[in-house]
């Protein structure tokens, strides 16, 4: 079956649009191509700085023809009904529609056969269409065109089956049509000479021959083993990076991997000071030794092959860094001559949030949130109070100003450079981690203190002021605070009562406006839940067990919570968990409807008096025997042993239900059986609320 290539080739795309790109295009096109009725075996979408290219394997010859059916007014319908019904199925009289019995009347029926077209007919019209509804983040026009497109598109490649597609796409103005055609060309400046082909297998190794690595997954492959080859040349190995290495790939088509030098002047600047400047500014690849640390050495990623094999590309490289790193070694000599603590003042003109003040004024409630909880988790309240006093401080330096990225880090070396106690450097290099799923956790008391205080305050403030998440929107990252106190406290198995940590740091707030904090603290909970959920779904705990632990309320500390939940998981994942789970349900569901049906609540205690018949007996003895026992464990929090002592309740609830008729015809009887069902409920609930589980 005849296959698609679809080739666009412009001027550079920027490198972090490209993947995605190549991704739309395949969406639109795909999408398009099933509208029409095109089927297709296969579809892959490339993408390289000057160029997206898509093949499709497997399309058929023509469209299937379609009979469409339309079924209007019964016979004898009104006037005005027959009219519409014709004019919607763009008929204009009732002798081109059929009359059918369909068992509940006769009715009109237009019927419409649509011949099938040939599929080249199709994909001329779909492919500008795709390019007219293409979502570039950002686009240009150029010349004299009206049409919008990411950068100055020189050809188009569209060919069906081998052969040309006769169409075009409208530039607009009076640069015209870019009519569809069979050639492109290769590297800029090693092969930059117009070449036809004929499919893709042709187009590939074409490419290739023209200094053109079209699968961007190859591209990185080869970036990735020749750096780490150069690296191992030198006795050093790879600074791993896959943002900068997916980075690159988008920047090159040819890549050619040299090894640079640093001046050994530039080495006592801090390390991530030099590898944020070569990634961010040069995307230069660092270096390290035998012992992690960084070398005066990496590894640039040129897009040509020069005739001296890249000694002039490196001089020229290393030329530009000595200016880059001067300036960051200058900011961090000139950084060092201020204390950090005389810096603090500073922070007083940094509004952090217009309702919620300056970050001085934010510094000021971190440090007695963090002493607060040092107290409570062991750890030096004074270090942590110091801590947060300065944990902001590197803001106002020149190098942070400049690399943003090392904010927290400069802190360290900075403190360290004064002589701070290394825990307060510690946790102020520390306090804002975890910054995401795959970020390292604190695990020193101090940091770990400083941590949660700033994430604490950050939230109810935010929340205080009703500017909480919405939907995908989440500015101030609200959610990413969350999960990292979230895995703060289970990490370290800290134990907490969230509740009192919310109102202690809304009770640091001095500025007006703000919600209660009770409800603050009760939409915190809630979102926390939420959150908790994500977690431990990664863990494979089930979202509904979370629910349930949760239902019962007064649950904040997430340690304890999160011990309920998994012994809770284990429970109703056992053969008797899952019976007393079903047999929960039914007593629950029969409680309910008499209770509903009879306007009254059946949670007074068991008559054992009324108890007749042997299993109800051994059914209230049960479960007097399992609360008396249940209780104590659940005091000690062995929720295993908990769920044990419940796991002996389905022997008698299973006879119960064989053997006894709930609704006896005695009013007494039938009030005692529905209280001793009522009673299973609360029974269970008291470890989690049973009906919030699924299954």
């Amino acid at each position: 079956m005849p296959e698609l290539l679809i080739e666009f080739f412009s001027e550079e795309i920027p490198a972090r649009m490209q993947a995605r790109a190549a991704d739309d295009l395949k969406r639109l096109v795909t999408e398009k191509l099933a509208a029409n009725g095109l089927i297709f075996a296969s579809a892959e979408a490339h993408s390289t700085p000057r160029r997206l290219a898509l093949v499709i394997d497997g399309l058929p010859e023509r469209t299937a023809d379609v009979r469409e059916e339309k079924k209007g007014p019964r016979v004898g319908s009104p006037e005005q009904a027959v009219a519409g019904f014709l004019k919607s199925a763009g008929l204009t009289s009732l002798d081109q529609c059929e009359q059918r019995d369909t068992g509940k009347g006769v009715f009109y029926f237009a019927v419409a056969e649509k011949k099938g077209r040939a599929t080249a007919e199709v994909l001329a019209e779909i492919i500008p269409a795709v390019m007219g509804d293409f979502p570039w983040p950002k686009s240009m026009r150029w010349g004299t065109g009206t049409v919008r497109w990411v950068r100055p598109l020189h050809s188009i490649i569209a060919l069906f089956g081998g052969a040309v597609l006769e169409g075009s796409f409208d530039l607009g103005g009076a640069q015209g049509k870019l009519a569809f055609g069979n050639s492109t060309r290769g590297h800029r400046f090693l092969s930059p000479d117009a070449f036809t082909v004929t499919d893709f297998a042709d187009y590939k190794a074409k490419l290739r021959a023209a200094h053109v690595v079209l699968d961007r997954a190859e591209r990185k492959a080869k970036i990735k083993a020749d750096a780490e080859a150069l690296a191992a040349q030198e006795g050093l190995t790879l600074s791993p990076d896959d943002g900068l290495l997916e980075e690159v790939a988008g920047l090159v088509e040819w890549p050619v991997a040299l090894v640079g030098t640093i001046d050994e002047k530039f080495m006592d600047v801090p390390s991530e000071v030099l590898i944020t400047s070569m990634r961010t500014h040069q995307k230069y690849f660092a270096l390290l030794d035998k012992t992690g640390t960084m070398a005066p050495r990496f590894v640039v990623v040129a897009n040509t092959v020069t005739a001296d094999g890249g000694k002039a590309i490196v001089a020229g490289n290393e030329r530009v860094l000595r200016a880059r790193l001067s300036d960051a070694k200058f900011f961090w000599d000139q950084d060092r001559k201020t204390k950090l603590e005389d810096r603090v003042s500073k922070l007083g003109a940094i509004t952090f949030h217009a309702k919620l003040g300056t970050v001085a004024e934010k510094v000021t409630r971190v440090q007695v949130l963090a002493a607060e909880i040092a107290r409570a988790i062991g750890a030096d309240a004074d270090a942590a109070t110091r801590a947060a006093l300065l944990s902001k401080a590197d803001l106002v330096t020149e190098v942070v100003g400049e690399f943003p990225e090392v904010q927290g880090i400069m802190g360290r070396y900075y403190a360290l450079g004064e002589g701070e106690n290394p825990a307060v450097a510690e946790a102020i290099a520390e306090h804002y981690k975890p910054l995401g799923p795959s970020d390292s956790c604190p695990t020193a008391p101090v940091s770990v203190a400083v941590a949660l205080a700033d994430k604490l305050d950050t939230l109810v403030g935010f929340f205080a002021i009703d500017e909480k998440p919405t939907g995908s929107k989440d500015p101030y990252a609200l959610r990413r605070a969350a999960l990292g106190i979230i895995r703060l406290i289970l990490e370290n198995g800290l134990r907490l009562n969230l509740t009192q940590l919310f109102k202690a740091a809304h009770g640091a707030y001095t500025v007006g406006g703000f919600a209660a904090a009770d409800g603050v603290a009760t939409d915190l909970m809630a979102f926390f839940a939420d959150r908790l959920k994500v977690t431990l779904r990664d863990q494979g705990v089930r979202h509904d067990l979370v629910d349930a632990v949760f239902a019962l309320g007064g649950e904040d500390d997430l340690v304890r919570l999160l011990a309920r939940v998994k012994a809770l998981q284990t429970f109703v994942g056992s053969e008797e968990g899952a019976n007393l789970l079903a047999a929960y349900k039914r007593a629950s569901n029969i409680v309910r409807i008499e209770e509903k049906k009879d306007g009254k609540a059946y949670d007074q205690p068991v008559d054992p008096a009324l108890l007749t018949l042997a299993e109800e007996k051994d059914l209230y003895g049960a479960l007097s025997a399992a609360g008396e026992t249940a209780r104590p464990l659940l005091a000690k929090e062995d929720f295993t042993g908990t769920m044990a002592a419940l796991a002996r309740l389905r022997g008698p609830v299973d006879a119960f239900f064989d053997k006894v008729t709930v609704n006896a015809e005695q009013a007494d009887l039938r009030a005692n059986r529905l209280r001793l069902l009522s009673q299973i409920r609360a029974t269970l609930n008291a470890v989690a609320d049973f009906s919030r589980i699924e299954g």
